[in-house]
């Protein structure tokens, strides 16, 4: 099987995130432009914040370079005997700028050939379209991501490999399809915003407690089986021979984050929620026909790292996102681990606009 999916399905996809976008900008334009009769429909989504903790700059014009590594990992774990296979992309590291004024942002990323080099783990062909949204009252975590090309992370599981080879996999492919949700009770206080998007600045250390869900569908193809046959471990997975798995799976989840903030600007921002749900995990081997597939447990956690310094005019720091997913599988004993997540650098200027250019939208 040449291709994962066809290239219209990922231009679909492209197409479907492109006009999410358009349709969250146009609708977020409209109600602006209602006024304050309509603007109470949204009373739950809005926050008076508490000055004494935040400030808000969403008045001014945040510009910003960064650098960033956009990542995904696919892990296969024997409970019973301790051990684990893990699939690991080539992905690169890009240098780029972007801007926040109110509701609006945008980051432009290039990837640099000279920084990123596949000779060792070989070449990834992917499309990230992860994205974090911050609003005041709610985090949204949109997860589109396509990757064709794995390396083996410990290779050492091979009797004919150790740690100075590399066991490529040009032929593993993964998509993953998803969203999480939370809702941040202390809003008035506490802001993701002042860490993740450098629009506000919070001043004093504060936390909050979050609730949500997630739901997430993720394939995994290969023209092989994704477990070698020369592994080294006896009954690996059950000797299983898939070729292709299938993973639909959701969590209702809970956690709580704070800030830590050092004289008025050093900033530690640390968060964390788990979920537990269900899973629909399907696996099959397209060339004997044979197939495993029920509805098993699934466990799900992010967390959220930021770090640096903050002050109304500037900020310089490091941000940070991870999903882990754990599906249990109908196979005894094993569990597919999916992760994806998020790596970032900013410095960041803000400018006074002596001129509002868009209506307030108080999100």
């Amino acid at each position: 099987m040449a291709l994962f999916f066809p290239r219209i399905i990922i231009s679909f996809f492209c197409i479907v995130f492109r006009h999410m976008t358009f349709l969250i900008f146009t609708g977020a334009s409209l109600f602006a432009a209602t006024g304050q009769a309509d603007a109470q429909k949204f009373r739950w989504l809005q926050t008076k914040n508490d000055s004494t903790y935040i400030t808000d700059l969403t008045q001014d014009l945040t510009v910003r370079l960064y650098g960033s590594r956009k990542y995904t990992s696919y892990r296969l774990a024997d409970l019973n005997h301790k051990q684990r296979l893990t699939y690991r992309p080539n992905s690169p590291l890009n240098f780029g700028f972007g801007f926040n004024y109110k509701f609006i942002g945008l980051n432009i990323g290039i990837n640099f050939p000279f920084v990123n080099t596949y000779d060792r783990y070989g070449k990834t062909k992917f499309l990230d379209l992860q994205t974090h949204l911050y609003l005041r009252k709610l985090v949204v975590d949109f997860y589109g991501q396509y990757y064709n090309g794995y390396y083996l992370a410990n290779p050492s599981v091979l009797p004919e490999n150790n740690y100075d080879n590399v066991y490529r996999r040009p032929d593993l492919r993964t998509l993953n399809i998803g969203m999480s949700a939370q809702y941040i009770f202390n809003d008035r206080r506490f802001s993701f915003r002042s860490a993740y998007l450098q629009n506000e600045y919070q001043k004093k250390s504060s936390g909050s407690f979050m609730m949500g869900g997630d739901i997430h569908a993720v394939l995994i193809r290969s023209d092989s089986g994704i477990v070698p046959r020369n592994i080294r471990y006896d009954n690996f997975f059950d000797n299983s021979r898939f070729s292709r798995s299938d993973i639909y799976c959701a969590t209702i989840n809970g956690g709580y984050a704070y800030t830590f903030v050092i004289k008025k600007h050093f900033f530690t921002t640390l968060a964390a929620h788990t979920g537990f749900g269900f899973n629909y995990t399907m696996f099959d081997n397209p060339l004997t026909g044979a197939k495993d597939n029920g509805v098993q447990g699934q466990l799900n956690a992010t967390v959220r790292i930021a770090a640096g310094y903050n002050s109304e005019r500037y900020f310089a720091g490091i941000h940070y996102v991870n999903i882990a997913m754990r599906s249990y599988s109908p196979l005894p004993y094993a569990v597919q681990d999916f992760g994806a997540g998020n790596f970032r650098f900013s410095i960041a200027r803000r400018f006074k606009v002596n001129k509002p250019l868009i209506k307030s939208l108080n999100l």
